[in-house]
């Protein structure tokens, strides 16, 4: 598979969306490894609560409470995950995959990249990537749609504003 081929098929097997946010990095990335800030900014409503403190390298986890019925897809019912950091640099970039009840385990990543820009401002990149899903589960994808994705960052945004994790 030459590169740009490898390019095009990682790209329809990740969708992403964007969003200026009018905060530092810094801030914004203490919502983002924070257990409780994933619950508190999820647009989907699967994710519940959490338990596990903040993250602050890769192969650091917590654990996240779900309800599947939030979609109204698949019948799981409440169920458990853990979150796995697969990639972290600070104020930068964190990306995660899970492990749970479903096996082999799924293997696709959700992440964050995070770009301060002169005005002040952070361009933050919310992404679900699924390149690296095993086959048996990546007909199952997207999951969650890129409106879910575009919500989560309004979400995020407003988190930040009032000053995360006060409420």
């Amino acid at each position: 598979m030459t590169d740009q081929t490898q390019t095009e098929a990682s790209a329809a097997e990740r969708i992403e969306a964007e969003r200026i946010i009018p905060a530092s990095p810094t801030d914004i990335f203490a919502v983002l490894t924070d257990p409780d800030g994933h619950v508190a900014i999820d647009a989907s409503g699967m994710l519940q609560s959490s338990e596990g403190s903040p993250v602050g390298a890769v192969d650091d986890r917590f654990v996240v409470h779900m309800d599947r019925e939030a979609l109204g897809d698949y019948p799981m019912g409440r169920y458990e995950v853990t979150v796995i950091i697969t990639a972290f640099e600070p104020a930068i970039r964190i990306e995660w995959t899970i492990d749970g009840t479903i096996k082999p385990p799924i293997g696709h990543r959700f992440g964050y990249e995070l770009e301060q820009l002169d005005s002040g401002d952070t361009r933050v990149v919310s992404y679900c990537d699924w390149s690296t899903a095993h086959p048996d589960w990546k007909p199952i994808f997207p999951v969650i749609d890129q409106k879910s994705i575009r919500a989560t960052l309004g979400i995020l945004e407003r988190a930040v504003r009032r000053g995360y994790p006060t409420p």
